[in-house]
């Protein structure tokens, strides 16, 4: 009998809605038992946004002109980061405490920290 010369794989894949956006992900089975990691990058970006509202509070900068050429960053940049230091306590626990990873990039995130804080958990995870 010879050898077949097709070789199918099938990887389970379902195409769900997070953030808006249609994802290719696992099933939610597969999902769960997936080894969780956070991504260094939101890490580093959320601890950013708190340095930076605690410089803005304490007063160590007047304005965010002031924290961007400080930093020497882009005013635009640092406006959009900062918003991360207003995100919803239940999002930061599970981002951070957690690591349960995020379904929408961190230029997404940024913009869901405008939303209220209980429709931010659904925006960020589901």
């Amino acid at each position: 009998m010879p050898a077949p010369e097709t070789l199918r794989i099938h990887i389970p894949l379902e195409i769900r809605r997070r953030g808006g956006r249609p994802r290719i992900l696992p099933p939610k089975h597969v999902e769960a038992a997936m080894d969780r990691e956070q991504d260094p990058h939101l890490l580093r970006a959320i601890g950013r946004a708190w340095g930076w509202r605690q410089r803005l509070e304490r007063a160590d900068v007047a304005t965010l002109s002031d924290l961007a050429a400080d930093e020497g960053l882009s005013d635009r940049y640092v406006s959009r980061i900062l918003r991360l230091a207003w995100l919803a306590p239940e999002v930061l626990e599970r981002l951070v405490v957690h690591r349960e990873p995020s379904t929408i990039s961190i230029y997404d995130l940024c913009f869901v920290a405008s939303l209220p804080w209980d429709e931010q958990p659904g925006r960020v995870f589901d």
